[in-house]
């Protein structure tokens, strides 16, 4: 199983984004409030997020709420000062990845306490950073492509003329 955890996501267009990758994917998604946006009925329907019903999703009030619901077995944090590379990690069990909000990413000390769980995508060093729901996604495939897909399609059906 795969848990993508937003630490106080600000953009709803990129936490909208991770919910479908969640959606297509069957990873659960979790959301540390404060939220920059709303997620109520009327809020996701007026957004026409018509796989929002797909999603697995639980919302914690911090940081606390979520480590006492949750715990921290398998975490991995994610951020742009990670010494560690994404591809050298070993996520071929259950895992959960942690994304900061957009503006700052993840609190130091929450990096600190997990330095060696901090994985990053390597990048040119002029860039600051990815898109939120882009490095979700790359991190989301890479720990399903280490368990062999499970649950997804394998294959599609092109049209074929005879």
């Amino acid at each position: 199983m795969i848990d993508l955890v937003l630490v106080e996501p600000e953009i709803p267009n990129n936490t909208g984004a991770i919910a479908r990758t969640c959606a297509c994917t069957g990873a659960r998604l979790h959301l540390v409030k404060p939220l920059g946006f709303d997620i109520s009925d009327s809020a996701v329907k007026r957004a026409g997020l018509d796989y929002w019903h797909l999603v697995d999703l639980t919302v914690y009030e911090s940081l606390d709420d979520y480590f006492a619901r949750r715990g921290d077995a398998n975490l991995w944090l994610t951020t742009t000062k990670a010494p560690q590379d994404y591809a050298d990690c070993d996520w071929s069990g259950d895992v959960t990845l942690m994304f900061g909000k957009e503006t700052a990413g993840l609190p130091e000390w929450l990096r600190e306490k997990y330095r060696d769980r901090c994985v990053r995508i390597p990048m040119i060093s002029e860039a600051r950073s990815l898109n939120l729901s882009n490095a979700a996604a790359i991190l989301t495939y890479e720990a399903l492509r280490q368990q062999g897909f499970p649950g997804l399609l394998n294959h599609g059906n092109m049209y074929q003329e005879e």
